[in-house]
């Protein structure tokens, strides 16, 4: 198995096992909100007393004085204890629900301007800090076991994200996008570059081509030009002024292919030789 197979396939699996602990810890929340919300009515309703054979209601709260917490629930006996108890349920209700859509990826314009931590740009890290907080939270109170046991997978989860979040940093959610795995190009792309009239290959697709442009032209209207015409006193001061290599050099005499070698004797009489095929003598 190549490594990139091996590093898309495990963060792809931790990813599953972050949904799967995620949708447990929300499942277990509700439980334990809707069993605090019973111990708050039952707290707050009065009890009633069998005394001498009859039923009789009687405020009785002298047994949940001493109590830390309310009766089979994890809402504090202090003042605004139930108040806070239920807005701790809510808070990671939301949270969790966050989280889970940040693992899904939708939607990504979202989280990239309001929830930059959790957006695509940044690795998994943060969000295995984020679990492991919702996890420790849940697990510092007397639960049931069904939010016990969510609590601890989800809080395992959230290390092995903290792990990888240090290892891949913030490419870590790249590779384990499916739209990367398809993106690779399969050969390397080229682009050519232009630089002082030479072409140069360069193997980088982002780099754009760009053609870099000659030195200014003279300024032909100048004194220092005038009085030199198109003679060998004016080719001297354009290469004196900086052009030399951007005039056109006079060609070399050559003959075509299909012309006969001349012999030693002939080279008087080429003014006067005459070629095939409409060839004009040179």
């Amino acid at each position: 198995m190549q490594p990139r197979v091996a590093v898309f396939l495990g963060l792809n699996a931790v990813r599953f096992f972050s949904l799967v602990g995620l949708i447990l810890v929300f499942a277990s929340s509700i439980v334990v909100l809707v069993n605090d919300i019973h111990a708050i009515q039952r707290a707050t309703s009065p009890q009633v007393v069998i005394s001498n054979g009859t039923d009789s209601a009687v405020a009785d709260d002298s047994s949940m004085v001493d109590c830390e917490y309310l009766e089979n629930s994890t809402v504090p006996n202090q003042p605004a204890g139930p108040f806070w108890a239920v807005v701790n349920r809510f808070l990671i209700i939301f949270e969790i629900m966050i989280l889970f859509l940040s693992e899904v990826g939708w939607p990504q314009k979202f989280f990239s301007t309001f929830f930059p931590v959790l957006g695509p740009d940044f690795g998994v890290g943060a969000l295995g800090i984020f679990e492991c907080l919702i996890g420790a939270s849940i697990l510092s109170h007397r639960v049931n076991e069904f939010a016990l046991v969510s609590a601890f997978f989800l809080f395992a989860v959230g290390c092995l994200n903290i792990f990888f979040g240090l290892v891949f940093r913030e490419k870590s959610k790249t590779k384990r996008m499916l739209t990367e795995w398809h993106d690779k190009p399969t050969l390397p792309q080229t682009n050519v570059q232009l630089q002082s009239g030479a072409a140069s290959f360069i193997s980088n697709a982002e780099k754009p081509v760009s053609i870099t442009s000659p030195p200014p032209a003279a300024d032909y209207s100048s004194s220092s030009f005038r009085g030199y015409g198109f003679g060998r006193q004016g080719e001297k001061a354009a290469g004196a002024s900086g052009l030399k290599g951007f005039l056109i050099s006079k060609p070399l005499e050559t003959l075509p292919r299909y012309a006969p070698k001349a012999g030693p004797s002939d080279a008087g009489n080429r003014n006067s030789q005459t070629y095939p095929s409409g060839g004009a003598a040179i």
